[in-house]
């Protein structure tokens, strides 16, 4: 009979010291426990704020791209809201390519590119 995870078991069940195999799971755990609240989090976190905010968005918010072009939103539509950036000067972009309101902190980080940072 071929057992896929036989090593496993073998390797849990020969255990000379006398200590329980188990103990050996305590350190992975939490690792996991550290990585989840340290990082994954307050990701979620930032994300359920961003999320939010988009669709918080109303006509007439003065806003801030995360390319850094500022305007006024003129239009929403699903995806892609529609923004005057000068006199009869409008543009579609993309809901999520709006990084906050003028005037406060940023709700989304700025684009970055390589070439940006060089």
């Amino acid at each position: 009979m071929n057992v896929p995870y036989s090593g496993f078991v073998i390797a849990m069940a020969a255990s000379s010291d006398g200590t329980n195999p188990w103990l050996q799971l305590v350190p992975f755990a939490a690792v996991l426990g550290i990585f989840y609240f340290i990082i994954l989090l307050p990701m979620k976190r930032k994300q359920q704020k961003v999320q939010q905010f988009l669709e918080g968005l109303k006509v007439g918010d003065r806003v801030i791209t995360t390319g850094g072009i500022h305007g006024q939103v003129t239009k929403l539509g699903g995806d892609v809201i529609q923004i005057q950036i000068a006199d009869k000067v409008r543009i579609d972009v993309s809901r999520a390519a709006v990084g906050g309101l003028q005037g406060q902190p940023p709700v989304q980080e700025p684009a970055t590119t390589e070439t940006a940072n060089r």
